[in-house]
């Protein structure tokens, strides 16, 4: 069964090094997380697996990777400026803020008081002073979403590509929103890394590949380890869609605090590229932030069938790699009863495992077992499918419990028997995690079996 406790999977990730609270010496910035071994490593396979997935094996996708320091007038076109807010109130017992749409029985949730302001639009984009001297037009923001880098670069993509219609420009990234109220652990962060992609189709065509695009997305988490009956949909009512959206789907996922957006895959029509291709009194902005800031790139796409300049429909799949994270370690998190005791552990896709096998000499004050376990990691390692440990802490029980808790999929034992056979026949213990299951494998065969079990899962 997955986690059904956010306080359990807390624990775990600080237990065993996955995630920590951000500044924690200093009591903690809220909103903010620090990866730490374990953590950094699921995180990067996440990535990986979501860039291989729309990169790599697909034929019509680009990668990309845009700054995130952002022009003012990036985000007035874009119209972040104007939209990108959220409700705020004020406890007027003990002044603490809480976002509006947040707060249940329009009560506080810290002391209980209903006496609480009117809402008020809150603006999450945090600014920066750009330059030597800080003063109203010298400013920037840190990026609020990966995508506007992706729009105000379409021109350059499409122009050193040669891309036809349709394709698509991937980009993973970090993304900061200055939330009223973080909570859930790393659900609803400040600091965060989204995993984007914006697919640029023609006019017409964007309701199939919505579409499209939403079962695909479903089928990449399913692959990832989620089960299908923790995941559902949403489509958002047309009262409640972002400035830009046409449509949205949101793929939910059934967190311990309850239902929640994992992914939202949004049909933004031509809103992004048409916005950024228009001066700002067609768009009815009037702040001038510098002189000679107006757009003057059309971001067009030539149809050589029709010989004509159109704006290109974008889907736009967009899934939060913390929440993916989270969602992730809940689904793996699961007790079972061994014996009289219980054990914990994380059942993740191996391709997805922190540490893909670790090697664990059977006595650790014995030179010749640690040098043969070093030298067998050494040997997986160069294979090049993930992060490969030598565990000498001479516990074996202990180290077993270790990585049924990081989720290590394989544990290798090197013992005196691996010692005392001869070079041609000596074999060593491999320990499946979820079973528990060991068998004797030859050293001589270990690589092999090694990549045959990746190749399989």
């Amino acid at each position: 069964m997955p986690a059904t406790s956010m306080q359990d999977l807390v624990a775990l990730c600080k237990r065993r090094g996955f995630i920590f609270q951000g500044s924690e010496i200093y009591g903690g910035l809220q909103g903010v997380y620090d990866y730490g071994p374990m953590g950094v490593e699921l995180k990067n396979n996440l990535k990986a697996a979501w860039w291989r997935s729309m990169v790599y094996e697909r034929d019509d996708i680009e990668g990309f990777d845009a700054a995130i320091l952002t022009h003012r007038m990036v985000l007035q076109h874009s119209g972040h400026e104007a939209t990108f807010v959220d409700p705020l109130v004020d406890c007027k017992n003990c002044k603490s803020r809480w976002r509006a749409d947040h707060v249940k029985d329009n009560t506080c949730e810290k002391c209980g008081s209903k006496d609480l302001t009117e809402p008020r639009p809150f603006n999450m984009m945090f600014k920066t002073t750009v330059g030597p001297v800080a003063d109203a037009d010298s400013f920037a923001y840190l990026r609020p979403e990966t995508a506007q880098g992706i729009f105000t670069n379409f021109k350059n993509v499409l122009d050193t590509t040669n891309r036809k219609l349709p394709f698509g420009i991937a980009q993973i990234g970090k993304s900061f929103r200055n939330e009223i109220t973080p909570r859930n652990f790393i659900f609803r962060v400040r600091e965060l890394e989204i995993m984007e992609m914006e697919y640029f189709v023609r006019p017409g065509e964007d309701e199939a590949a919505h579409e499209q695009w939403i079962n695909t997305r479903l089928n990449w988490w399913l692959d990832q380890g989620l089960s299908r009956e923790n995941l559902d949909f949403h489509q958002h009512p047309k009262a409640d869609l972002s400035h830009y959206a046409k449509a949205t789907t949101d793929i939910m996922y059934r967190f311990p605090h309850g239902l929640e957006e994992l992914e939202g895959i949004a049909n933004r029509s031509d809103f992004d590229l048409g916005s950024h291709s228009k001066k700002p009194e067609e768009l009815g902005l009037v702040a001038k932030v510098l002189p000679n800031t107006d757009s003057v790139t059309k971001l067009t796409y030539r149809d050589l069938d029709s010989n004509q300049d159109i704006v290109p429909f974008v889907i736009e799949p967009a899934a939060g790699v913390d929440r993916g994270v989270l969602a992730v370690l809940c689904e793996a998190y699961t007790e079972e009863a061994v014996g009289d005791s219980t054990r914990i552990v994380l059942k993740i896709k191996p391709h997805l495992a922190p540490i893909k096998a670790a090697v664990i000499p059977l006595a650790r004050n014995k030179p010749e077992l640690v040098a043969l376990a070093q030298q067998i990691k050494n040997s997986l390692q160069k294979l090049g499918l993930g992060r490969v440990l030598l565990e000498n802490t001479g516990n074996i029980g202990k180290a077993y419990r270790r990585h049924d808790e990081i989720g290590t999929p394989l544990c290798i034992t090197v013992d005196f028997e691996t010692l005392e056979q001869p070079a041609a026949t000596a074999s060593v213990t491999v320990r499946n995690r979820d079973t528990m299951a060991q068998e004797r494998v030859l050293v001589t065969e270990l690589a092999s079996y090694f990549q045959e079990f990746y190749s399989q899962t």
